[in-house]
Formats: structure tokens, sequence, C-alpha cells
């Protein structure tokens, strides 16, 4: 089954690769610290464009420092957001890239929501910093390739920079809000980023109308609808108190973009809602997936969530 992570938002770039232009280009290409040079916008922030990489690419992942910044060093679990540029080795044109779309790509550092050469290539990377990636096959798209143009078994080369990093809590923390109605789900309090519990109440009738309740109440700002907000759940099915997707199990985070979520419930249940909260989530069929079937998750059920809205970006 896909995650359902991945389902809730429109697919991001890194991982549907938008292909554009030719892949043709001189062989007299230009190399500098064993990369393909920038040719134009060499400048952090400025948009790049690379030289066609010259001979055979590194077997390893290849990292080059273009200019260091001065910022904290990512770390894994932190949430980044960047601008890159991405090309084959023998290409000459991007095959995708962020600089022209207005706003940069948010990664969660080794959570592996990304290829294995960024989550690799980004940890210890300082924000502020531009780096070029050499992403070998097996780190990038493998034997499948991605897409018209990025063939199987295609090295990656990407200009990135890192313009922010977030650390992001392990857990909800604030006030706890007591759970009065019997009708509804029970939700676990604990704070020390582990599985938190969800208990659907038996022989009750699934609410016909959205639910969203702090069970720990934080200290942030209200969520708006233009947020991108970094989230834990536990994700059940109301009818069979089921759970098809956990992060806390995993130990990871999800970034949603509120103006890409679409699933109704889920944007409406967190929006206004205070950053650093738990909150419980009762989505019915209508806002959640309707009549359609989503994996192991049956057509018009009701969604429960217990969801730590742990920070925002």
């Amino acid at each position: 089954m896909r995650r359902l992570a991945g389902l809730l938002v429109v697919p991001l770039l890194l991982l549907s690769t938008a292909a554009c232009g030719d892949d043709g280009g001189s062989d007299s290409a230009q190399m500098k610290n064993g990369a393909p040079a920038i040719t134009k916008g060499a400048k952090f922030g400025e948009q790049p464009t690379l030289s066609k990489g010259k001979g055979e690419p590194p077997k390893e992942l290849k990292v080059v420092t273009i200019s260091e910044g001065d910022g904290p060093a990512l770390k894994k679990g932190d949430v980044a957001q960047v601008n890159y540029y991405g090309q084959v080795w023998d290409g000459k044109e991007p095959f995708d890239e962020s600089f022209t779309k207005g706003k940069p790509f948010d990664v969660n550092v080794g959570a592996g929501t990304v290829i294995k050469g960024w989550d690799q290539g980004l940890e210890g990377q300082k924000v502020g910093s531009r780096v070029e990636l050499v992403i070998p096959p097996a780190l990038g798209y493998g034997e499948q390739g991605s897409g018209e143009k990025i063939k199987p078994n295609a090295t990656l080369v990407f200009v990135v920079d890192i313009v922010k990093g977030t650390t992001v809590p392990a857990s909800a923390k604030g006030k706890e809000v007591a759970q009065d109605n019997k009708d509804l789900p029970k939700v676990g309090t604990n704070t020390d980023g582990k599985e938190v519990s969800v208990t659907v109440p038996k022989d009750v009738a699934e609410p016909a109308k959205l639910v969203s309740n702090y069970i720990i109440e934080g200290e942030g700002a209200p969520v708006k609808d233009t947020d991108n907000v970094v989230v834990k759940f536990n994700g059940k099915t109301w009818k069979d108190d089921k759970t098809f997707e956990s992060t806390y199990a995993t130990d990871q985070t999800v970034t949603w973009p509120m103006d890409q979520l679409s699933v109704k419930g889920l944007k409406e249940g967190i929006v206004g809602k205070k950053a650093g909260s738990r909150i419980l989530l009762v989505i019915p069929p209508d806002m959640g997936f309707g009549d359609k079937e989503q994996g192991t998750i049956p057509a018009k059920s009701t969604l429960v969530f217990s969801l730590d809205i742990l920070t925002v970006m």
C-alpha cells in the first residue's frame, strides 16, 4: 500500500519529477572538483545552470560545498526548506527545478521521503549553504529510472540551496484537555515521541460531522491555510478500530502543505489549531475519501486520527 501520508497531498517535485528540455550537449563539459561546473547563477539564491558531466561519473555519493552558510547543521529529523536544480550526468538541461516555482521545497531530512542521495547528502550541511550533489543510481532512481528524462541507472546532479532548517520536537506538549465525551475516541497523552494510543468506542454511532478537539493544547500560533505543517499521526478506521498508518510507530514526521491537502476533513480540522498541539480528528466519509477505497481503507470509511502538529514551516 502506498503510504497515506503521500496520498493526502499533490505529488511533490522530487517524487514525481517533471521532465523538460533536451539532454544533448557537448562532450567538452567543464568540470570542477569532480562535478559538473555551474555555468550561470553561481551565487546562493540564483537560479543555476550546469555543464554536462565529462567522463565516467563517480560510483559513490559526491557532495561539493559551493558556498558554506553560517546557520546550524541539518540533523536527521530536521525539516529543511531548499531550492534545487537537477539534471542527469550526461544531460544539458534540467529535468526538474524549484527556483522558478515561487516557494522552496520541504525535505524531512533522513525520513526516506526523498531519494537516498538527498537524505545522505543534506545531513550535516549548514543552513545557508549551496551544495552540489552527484548521486549514483543506487542512491537515486536505480534500475527503474523515473519518467522519460531519467533513464535507468542514471547518475543525477543537483545544486541545492538550503534556505531554512527547523528542528522538530519529538511530541506535542502543552496543557492536557479533558476527554469527557464517552461517544468519542480516547487518545493517549504521552509526550515521549512514542506511539500514541487511539481507542474507538464500541457500539457507538459514527459522528456525522467533523470532530476536531484538542487533546494537548500547545502554545504556538494557529495554523493558517497557507502554512506547511510538520505532523505525526496515528490513523484508524472507526468501524474496525484498526490502524491503517502510524508515523509515531516509525518515528517519522510528515510535512503537509495546507494548500495541497486533498482530504477536506484534515485541512479543516487542522487549520486554526495551535502549533505544538495534539488533536483528535474524526472525519466522516464525505470529508475523507468518500466512496473510494484507498489501499486497506474501505470505501465510505469514517477516519480517526490522533495528530501532533509539531511545528509550522
